[in-house]
This record gives C-alpha cells, sequence and structure tokens, in this order.
C-alpha cells in the first residue's frame, strides 16, 4: 500500500514549500502525480521519506533526479540514500 500525503508550509522567507509525505511501498506506478508536482514545485518541493518502507530500483532513480531538478528529500532511510548514491556513481 502506498499513500501520499501534502502539506503546504510557509518558510521564514515569505516563500511556500510544499511538503509531500510518501507512506509506504512506493513504486513506478506512483511517479507521475510526483512528477507533476516536481514539475509544479521545483526547488519548492520537500518529499519527506519517513515512513517509505520498500522501493525499487526506478524509484531510487526518479528521487535522484528529484534531487538533480531542486527537490529536497528528507528523512530518507540510509539504505535509500547509500543506493541513491550508487546509482548516481554508475
Amino acid at each position: 500500500m502506498f499513500r501520499i500525503e501534502q502539506d503546504i508550509e510557509e518558510t521564514h522567507s515569505q516563500r511556500g514549500k510544499t511538503t509531500i509525505r510518501l507512506i509506504g511501498h512506493f513504486q513506478l506506478e506512483h511517479v507521475d502525480e510526483l512528477q507533476k508536482q516536481l514539475e509544479q514545485n521545483g526547488a519548492r518541493l520537500v518529499l519527506d521519506l519517513t515512513e517509505v518502507t520498500l522501493v525499487d530500483v526506478d524509484i531510487v532513480r526518479f528521487l535522484g533526479t528529484c534531487e538533480a531538478s531542486g527537490a529536497k528529500l528528507v528523512n530518507c532511510s540510509p539504505y535509500i540514500r547509500e543506493w541513491m548514491n550508487q546509482e548516481r556513481n554508475a
């Protein structure tokens, strides 16, 4: 099961940020919605991965693309971060 929760937050600099909390098993079929958010929000997008329990290689690559596009990844588990680093260096 996978769920997306979205929060709009105001930062101290008065520029809005969109935080998307990802919950559960994140698969390729869920990427379209996040891609839309990335296109709309770019560097103002924060992906909270606290409750992500499982990803595959496609998602790891997608998360790397998000980060390269300016999105911020927070609460990323060490195994996902390490996998992203390996994919980036491959």
